[in-house]
């Protein structure tokens, strides 16, 4: 039935139910109009008006929904979608909205691979650029002071020394931040090395106490989403030294039948009603990629957790 003959019927099953009781019903009108009968009319008015609300009520809910998801709906969790129910228009419309959500989910998931591809590619540059040109001057004008300060003498070689220092420090963060850009230790040792790593110098910078507990023997993954684990932990490290006001942080990762499950949890203030920032849609958008779920959650008894499950490599059979 469309929704034009839905609303048609339900008004005119109200419509006539009221006049069936005005003809039945003992009840006349005099000219000019008694009280008692101004009452019973206005009466029966306002029933007629509650019964066609609360037919229209029921026989619109399906819009209801579809509004309500509308306003709701969220690009980066999904598989929201509305139950069909019976036929005509309404449920036509359900389908068609289903449907526009899969394809919005799909493109969206395209275009979030070829940013987050895009991005990684510019760090990647970005961290080759560092290494090489930054790098190596820095390099060599660590070893230009150290050269000078052997042949200085008295005051001015404690001034090289210390410049030696402040240039080394220097390229130990020029370091840092290439490691931060490119993990090469997760191409080269990877994914539990790469996080125990990452693990070790964020303790070493934040002075927090990290805890680390590792499976031995994880499932087979592709690199993709080994650097998706490797940047999800890394950005809930950063949200947990800039934001959480912790003092504890466990880092896990477990093998849990076909995923490789991550959890990041701290003792931290927690997440509570807080907007989410760029940095978890952005963990989100790249949880999507590999098709893993990312849920961030309370901690117990205080706190936040983080827990990203992504599929294994599924071995040939």
């Amino acid at each position: 039935m469309s929704l034009y003959w839905r609303i048609f019927g339900l008004n005119a099953v109200v419509l006539g139910t009221a006049t069936a009781l005005l003809l039945w019903a003992p009840v006349t009108v005099s000219v000019p109009v008694l009280l008692t009968e101004a009452v019973i009319l206005v009466g029966g008015l306002g029933v007629m008006l509650v019964a066609n609300a609360a037919l229209l009520r029921i026989g619109l809910a399906p819009l209801d929904r579809v509004t309500r998801l509308m306003t709701t709906v969220d690009l980066l969790r999904p598989g929201q979608r509305l139950p069909v129910r019976g036929g005509g228009e309404i449920a036509e419309l359900v389908r068609t909205f289903n449907a526009m959500l899969e394809r919005l989910e799909r493109e969206r998931a395209a275009s979030s691979a070829r940013a987050l591809f895009a991005q990684e590619a510019e760090r990647r540059r970005i961290a080759q650029e560092l290494h090489d040109e930054v790098g190596q001057s820095m390099t060599a004008v660590l070893l230009a002071l150290k050269r000078a300060g052997d042949e200085a003498s008295g005051s001015l070689r404690g001034e090289l020394q210390q410049a030696q220092e402040i240039t080394r420090e220097s390229l130990d963060e020029v370091r840092r931040l290439v490691r931060r850009l490119r993990p090469g230790v997760l191409d080269d040792l990877g994914l539990v090395s790469a996080v125990t790593s990452l693990a070790t110098e964020f303790a070493t910078h934040t002075g927090l106490r990290v805890v680390r507990r590792f499976d031995a023997d994880l499932p087979p993954l592709d690199h993709e989403t080994e650097l998706v684990i490797y940047r999800v932990a890394q950005e809930s490290l950063t949200n947990a030294a800039r934001h959480a006001e912790a003092r504890t942080v466990e880092v896990s990762l477990r093998g849990v039948g076909e995923h490789v499950v991550l959890e990041v949890s701290d003792d931290g203030r927690g997440i509570g009603a807080a907007r989410e920032g760029a940095g978890i849609r952005g963990m989100r958008e790249r949880a999507l990629l590999v098709g893993a779920t990312l849920d961030i959650t309370s901690a117990t008894p205080a706190g936040t957790r983080i827990r990203l499950a992504a599929p294994a490599v599924r071995k040939q059979s």
